[in-house]
């Protein structure tokens, strides 16, 4: 899938949008573990996903009922970068920390554990 840079910074322009890539950073999670740690609607948090993955930024895996997002693999050096870049700034984010907190305990993985994959995908 070809990713344009437009696509990805109006992706990127939005703040549920860059509080989901936040959580991404971890690792897989459901769509119902998204829109509870956000503490926004199912359909909202549907909406946020369906953008970030017509920008290329995520990809999906669907299970039973559920659809679990994690990001993409870039093939675009450039757009890796930003995203890295983005979700290194991100890493230190009061908010995303506050998302990422809740997460952990939505899906009961230790904070550290979610804290340390998200360094490892981005720092």
């Amino acid at each position: 899938m070809k990713v344009s840079l437009d696509d990805v910074f109006a992706a990127l322009a939005d703040e549920t949008r860059r509080r989901i890539l936040g959580l991404l950073a971890s690792g897989e999670v459901c769509v119902c573990n998204i829109h509870a740690a956000l503490d926004v609607p199912q359909p909202t948090a549907s909406r946020h996903l369906a953008h970030l993955r017509k920008a290329g930024l995520v990809a999906t895996r669907k299970q039973g009922l559920w659809v679990h997002y994690r990001l993409a693999e870039l093939d675009d050096p450039a757009v890796s970068r930003v995203l890295k870049s983005t979700l290194t700034a991100l890493h230190e984010n009061d908010t995303v920390e506050a998302d990422r907190k809740k997460l952990s305990t939505l899906i009961q993985v230790p904070l550290k554990t979610l804290v340390k994959a998200a360094r490892r995908c981005c720092c």
